[in-house]
């Protein structure tokens, strides 16, 4: 299954997404996990060093110039080769916690968007459209989970860039602003005809489903994640959110995400 993450800056997006990445992968699961957001902080969320972070896919304008421009022509090549870019772009991603009882262990890799670097640096159009090529051969020529950790806000659904996935996480606090940014998540996403999606309210309490604002968009399944004392603990000293003592409890609300979209792990 592809599924994207989507929300608000600052709602936990990121922290979702590398949740859910370690839960599949000790769970037997082999894990694409697409870091597509210029903040660049999902595989330091899954416990990885900067040193150990695969080159940024925008930073390659050698591959860039290849595959998308073709040798420095002025037409783009939407339709690119990127069958051997997977591997050769991604570095594996170790687990956060023991496997589950009864699995063994499966794998994790991190492919790395970037950002443009610098004040009037312009857009990544070029190196997104390599993204986009290569997000498309993940979603459908491979059998592998894939998960995408998208830019905040919606600029990523309004490129398309995951256009071809199963269905997106809309991850929110209980705030209002970060519900009305949901909101718009979730009707560009269906106007996509990302219909499958499923709310996510991080740092909330029981009773908040039925406080809810009555906001066009907001998908009507909601899971919703506590406030961890172990992940607030941890914050300032490091950026890794795995391996909580709260492991039992992310893990049901992994499962409760999943059930949401039909799937069992």
């Amino acid at each position: 299954m592809k599924l994207a993450f989507a929300g608000k800056g600052g709602v936990g997006k990121t922290t979702l997404t590398a949740w859910l990445g370690d839960y599949l992968a000790r769970s037997g699961q082999s894990v694409w996990m697409v870091d597509a957001d210029t903040a660049l902080s999902l595989g330091q969320a899954s416990g990885m060093s900067r040193a150990d972070l695969p080159e940024a896919l925008a930073t390659r304008k050698d591959l860039v110039e290849e595959r998308i421009r073709e040798g420095g022509g002025t037409m783009l090549n939407l339709n690119p080769d990127v069958k051997d870019l997977p591997e050769s772009l991604s570095v594996p991603v170790p687990l956060g916690a023991p496997v589950r009882p009864g699995y063994a262990a499966g794998e994790k890799r991190l492919l790395v968007m970037g950002a443009v670097a610098g004040a009037g640096g312009g857009c990544a159009c070029e190196a997104n459209a390599l993204l986009k090529a290569l997000l498309a051969h993940l979603v459908l020529d491979r059998q592998e989970w894939v998960l995408i950790d998208l830019e905040a806000g919606v600029e990523h659904l309004g490129r398309g860039t995951v256009a071809h996935a199963d269905g997106v996480v809309v991850v929110s606090e209980p705030s209002y602003r970060g519900l009305e940014t949901a909101a718009d998540v979730g009707r560009m996403a269906g106007s996509l005809g990302l219909t499958r999606q499923q709310l996510v309210l991080n740092r909330s309490v029981a009773g908040v489903r039925s406080q809810l604002p009555n906001l066009p968009g907001l998908p009507g399944q909601c899971v919703v994640v506590p406030t961890l004392a172990g992940l607030q603990e941890r914050q300032l000293g490091s950026g890794s959110v795995l391996g909580l003592r709260e492991q039992d409890a992310i893990d049901a609300v992994m499962r409760d995400i999943l059930l949401g979209f039909g799937v069992s792990v």
